[in-house]
């Protein structure tokens, strides 16, 4: 009877989960059809999340069907509703509302995160966002239609609610893309509200001079110290009764895990993400691997751990489909490790700050750094398109250094 590798999503932790755990059963000579490999998530596509803040998002996809084909993972197409852990079950929704039960033998969740929402009175009416691929191409739709309008200082105002890493490469992108749509001429006006006395809270000390200084330049405002108290069709009022007239308001503050790990027993962060082993499984969910934003995981022994982002869940999933088919097999884990952390924020036409280690010392800025952010988001993160390279990059003890990555990308 054959076995199964069921994996839930088709993110970056989802992709390299699949590909590790093919490449697995291939070095362990297990026959074709003992184990399959089945990834389940509503379309065969990678969106290039990180990559949703840039103009025209709808092209900010890599096509997967092929490269499931081509290496033997079975796509099915749909949403998983329930995970039953105690049966080893999920319920999948299909596109069309039909409904069916599959079974595994091991469960990778790789469901990824979405962007977290609070009952902030006009937000879900009004406030934009670019975190899923849907949200970023209606909210360049919208910026598109602007220039349809009459010119006025409200027309030319985008607030951007959140300064953390997202908000800070949105608005730094914005100006030139407003000014692309309304005119060089036009005076346009760029606004971040942080609830923090800093901004980019999350960064740390390191690189917050120079992102002071490129939004500076670039003629970005920050209101911080500043919560949003309301969000309606014309502006936003701040919590300190500040109102703010804009047609644009882009909410960016905070993500949480998918609502599927609230399913599966075991510790949770104030996210949402599942404390996993070192090496991915749920302690209390036996057959259970957790992986990419759905998990959060120990990088090192100096303490420090996973962040959801696009550089841990890449090798957080090589670790999971390589360990789920170990375990499977009999086969000792192995812990997953990624002592090497790269920050590299966009911050528009300025350029970009790229720091290096958990304290982000600044490494690059300006050009420099623009260049390898370049680089990162336009070859580094994109799966090769051929079966067998893309088996070999999906081991789980390559070198982790960005260097190695780049070197493996092909870019100097």
């Amino acid at each position: 009877m054959t076995q199964r590798v069921l994996i839930i999503g088709a993110g970056f932790a989802g992709l390299w989960s699949a590909l590790a755990a093919v490449r697995r059963l291939k070095l362990e000579n297990v026959a074709a059809g003992d184990i399959e490999v089945a990834l389940v998530a509503p379309e065969a596509v990678l969106t290039m999340r990180p990559r949703l803040y840039e103009p025209a998002p709808a092209g900010m996809v890599a096509p997967l069907q092929q490269l499931f084909d081509d290496t033997g993972v079975r796509f099915i197409a749909g949403k998983v509703e329930a995970i039953r852990s105690t049966s080893d079950e999920v319920d999948i929704v299909a596109a069309d509302g039909s409904r069916s039960t599959l079974a595994y033998d091991r469960l990778v969740l790789a469901a990824g995160s979405s962007l977290f929402r609070p009952e902030i009175p006009g937000l879900q009416e009004f406030a934009f966002s670019a975190d899923q691929r849907d949200d970023a191409v209606a909210l360049d739709a919208h910026l598109h239609g602007l220039a349809a309008r009459p010119a006025s200082a409200a027309r030319n105002t985008v607030i951007v609610a959140g300064g953390g890493f997202t908000g800070i490469e949105l608005a730094a992108e914005l100006p030139a893309r407003l000014r692309a749509i309304l005119g060089q001429d036009a005076d346009v006006k760029v606004i971040i509200v942080e609830r923090a006395p800093d901004i980019g809270p999350d960064l740390g000390p390191g690189p917050r001079p120079v992102i002071e200084q490129a939004l500076a330049e670039l003629g970005v405002e920050c209101r911080l110290g500043s919560a949003v108290a309301a969000i309606d069709a014309d502006g936003l009022t701040t919590a300190d009764g500040e109102r703010i007239e804009a047609a644009t308001v882009v909410w960016t503050a905070g993500v949480r895990a998918s609502a599927l790990t609230a399913q599966i027993p075991g510790d949770k962060d104030a996210a949402g993400r599942l404390r996993v082993a070192n090496d991915l499984r749920v302690p209390g969910a036996g057959k259970v691997f957790a992986t990419g934003d759905a998990a959060v995981a120990a990088t090192d022994d100096e303490g420090n751990h996973t962040l959801m982002s696009c550089q841990h869940a890449m090798f957080l999933g090589r670790s999971s489909g390589d360990n789920a088919v170990a375990d499977l097999l009999g086969l000792a884990t192995r812990p997953y490790r990624q002592p090497y952390y790269v920050t590299c924020l966009d911050l528009g036409a300025w350029g970009a700050v790229v720091t290096r280690g958990w304290e982000r010392k600044v490494w690059m800025t300006g050009s420099e750094g623009k260049a390898m952010k370049v680089a990162i988001n336009g070859r580094v993160i994109y799966p090769p398109a051929d079966s067998a390279a893309a088996l070999a990059a999906a081991d789980p003890a390559l070198e982790l250094s960005l260097q190695s990555r780049l070197a493996a990308a092909n870019v100097e």
